[in-house]
């Protein structure tokens, strides 16, 4: 199914205008979802229930307000809200071109593609190749639908990337963590670099995740519908017990486990399994000196009204017969 777009604008700076359109650039996954039903199988109604006379209202009687002070409200009519819609700008005009790399991606929104509309393919083209060039993306300002966005256009495999961008009061500042910092040390920073060199990949491949939780949930509906119970998971359920905490373990043994693994085991299992230290020359000693080990023999079952101190036959004599 072809794309549609969202949207014809304009994107602007000086005496530049490129006409182009607005598409999504993403879209949700289908989750899900659990429906609320009554103890017989049938499903529940919802109901708006007014407040005031505690009887239930019907979407046709509704209206939107917006609250001005408490329990007050400012009533619109769906005319009147049409037009707030109408009163945004189909223009996006760049304020600054900065490095791509100084936007950190935690102000990072919503995506949208932007496709160059009639006439508008060479200036589109030109703009996206002197931001490829020259390692940089614009920033620039959209109002839509009753908001002004502070944006960002940047330069895509295909095509150029509109990408609404967070107020500095929508996030949140890691120093309000009061995060310890411990410096580390040389040799544990070096097995960590050998670490990262060791899977490090030149690109990210987003088909090379899926979600496997989504999987495993409808696997297990697929089951109920059988008519099987759902058992939760003993490694789950221990850990739900423990509270999911993690084992604290030596860094440098799970640094070291991580680049040998030994054969057979995955790295991941290895980190957690510490490194054996090497034997002191007075262990190797006090082992060689110690008679050799004797293997402990659990004694046979003997039958009722037998007596305890009998021997039985050397297992070797009967395999020998």
């Amino acid at each position: 199914m072809a794309a549609r777009s969202i949207a014809s604008l304009s994107l602007s700076f000086g005496l530049v205008s490129i006409p182009v359109k607005l598409y999504s650039a993403t879209e949700s996954s289908e989750g899900i979802h659990f429906n609320f039903l009554h103890k017989c199988g049938s499903r529940v109604k919802q109901q708006y229930i007014c407040v005031k006379e505690n009887i239930p209202v019907e979407r046709s009687e509704m209206v939107k307000g917006y609250e001005f002070e408490k329990d007050r409200y400012v009533m619109f009519e769906p005319t009147e809200l049409k037009a707030l819609e109408e009163g945004s700008r189909h223009t996006i005009d760049i304020v600054s071109f900065v490095p791509l790399a100084s936007v950190d991606p935690i102000y990072y929104d919503k995506a949208y593609f932007l496709a160059p509309d009639k006439r508008g393919a060479k200036p589109y083209g030109l703009l996206m190749d002197a931001m490829r060039e020259s390692g940089r993306c614009a920033l620039a300002t959209w109002a839509w639908k009753g908001k002004q966005y502070a944006v960002q256009v940047r330069p895509g495999e295909g095509g150029l990337v509109l990408q609404q961008l967070l107020y500095a009061d929508e996030v949140r500042s890691i120093n309000e963590l009061e995060i310890e910092r411990v410096e580390a040390k040389p040799t544990e920073l070096k097995l960590a670099l050998q670490l990262i060199e060791q899977i490090c990949v030149d690109r990210y491949d987003p088909s090379a995740f899926k979600d496997e939780e989504k999987e495993r949930v409808k696997a297990a509906i697929d089951e109920k519908i059988a008519g099987k119970e759902i058992v939760v998971a003993e490694e789950a359920g221990a850990a739900r017990e423990s509270g999911g905490g993690a084992q604290v373990i030596d860094l440098m043994d799970a640094l070291r486990a991580s680049l040998g693994g030994g054969k057979g085991v995955p790295r991941a299992v290895a980190a957690k399994v510490p490194a054996k230290a090497a034997p002191t020359p007075a262990r190797k000693e006090a082992e060689a000196a110690a008679p050799p080990a004797v293997q402990e023999r659990k004694a046979p079952k003997r039958a009722a009204g037998k007596t305890v101190g009998a021997t039985p036959a050397p297992a070797r004599a009967r395999a020998a017969k």
